[in-house]
């Protein structure tokens, strides 16, 4: 009977398997660091309070979509129409209140309304076994042509005064109320991913959907939950938007999708479901926020600053790439 060889672990494996665990957050966590440098020393303003200010209130509708899509896509999923979802909801919003229904109760319907989308598209995506990426490609077109239509296109001015331009250009001991409601936001995503049951269970459906309803999971409900999670959240950031702008707009958060896939992506979330990080999404969309105002702020043309933004995103994430391909082998030739 052939005997089982037993080697002892190597010395520094350890820190080998935490660098794993690790390596794309610190590495998004360290070129973040290195753009705030070299903002810092090209342009005086980047450090002031007041631009520090904007970039948190300018990075909440994102980062609060971004925690949103972390779920999503740790499912091995991905929500196409969340920028969609803002406009509709945002424009709409601005209809209701300017209907006459009180702010707090246009709040309400938004929000429902933003879950119920979600759940549309879960139900077809999980229930159906669409693509996800085919069903809120389909959303995308929809529910921003919706969203056209029912404004012909126009803003829609909200009232000032009501209270509702609080959530949007108010602030709390000099901290503007979108980067509290950011935070909040990004504290519920990380427990709820992390110290839940519910948490576990996305991971489990991304790693393996199969052998998670073997276990007994409802891997159906959960790949269906992401997106109501998703819808709600949009809903939440067209509100902000609305009430930062003081009016709803069908044009609000073009290309707003891509900046949130790429916050997630560009943490460490991987695209094909099983791994995901809060604290990585955050690090990517404060990233993603710091260079558009930093290339503003050096005078770059808006035309040029999204390809440049682009291509550092490319290369930030080819570079976690190769870093994590390396670890991982590095840990494999010491077994």
């Amino acid at each position: 009977m052939n005997a089982s060889v037993y080697t002892e672990r190597q010395k520094g494996s350890k820190y080998q398997d935490f660098l794993l665990s690790h390596a794309q957050v610190a590495s998004i966590a360290v070129f973040f660091v290195l753009c705030c440098v070299l903002f810092s020393l090209s342009t005086q303003s980047f450090l002031t309070g007041a631009n520090i200010l904007n970039i948190l209130r300018q990075l909440a509708p994102m980062l609060i979509v971004a925690i949103a899509m972390t779920f999503v896509i740790a499912t091995g999923g991905i929500d196409l129409s969340v920028g969609s979802v803002v406009a509709l909801t945002n424009s709409l919003a601005a209809i209701v209140m300017q209907a006459g229904v009180p702010w707090p109760l246009a709040m309400v319907i938004t929000l429902l309304l933003g879950a119920g989308i979600g759940f549309i598209q879960g139900w077809f995506s999980a229930s159906q076994a669409i693509p996800s990426f085919i069903v809120t490609l389909a959303g995308l077109s929809t529910l921003r042509g919706i969203a056209l239509y029912s404004t012909q296109g126009f803003s829609v001015p909200i009232e000032p005064g009501t209270g509702f331009d609080f959530f949007g250009a108010g602030t709390v001991a000099g901290v503007p109320v979108p980067a509290i409601i950011a935070v909040l936001a990004s504290i519920v995503g990380y427990v709820a991913l992390n110290r839940t049951r519910y948490g576990r269970q996305v991971i489990a459906v991304g790693s393996n959907s199969e052998a998670a309803r073997r276990a007994g999971m409802p891997a159906l409900i959960i790949k269906a939950s992401v997106f109501v999670i998703s819808g709600a959240a949009s809903a939440l950031a067209g509100l902000v938007l609305a009430s930062r702008l003081g009016s709803g707009s069908s044009n609000a958060a073009s290309g707003f999708e891509l900046d949130v896939i790429a916050a997630v992506v560009l943490g460490g979330t991987s695209l094909m479901g099983g791994r995901a990080t809060v604290i990585g999404t955050i690090l990517g969309a404060l990233t993603i926020a710091t260079l558009g105002n930093g290339l503003i702020l050096l005078h770059v043309s808006p035309f040029f600053t999204q390809i440049v933004t682009g291509v550092i995103i490319l290369l930030a994430i080819w570079s976690n790439a190769r870093f994590f391909s390396k670890l991982r082998t590095a840990r494999k030739g010491k077994k």
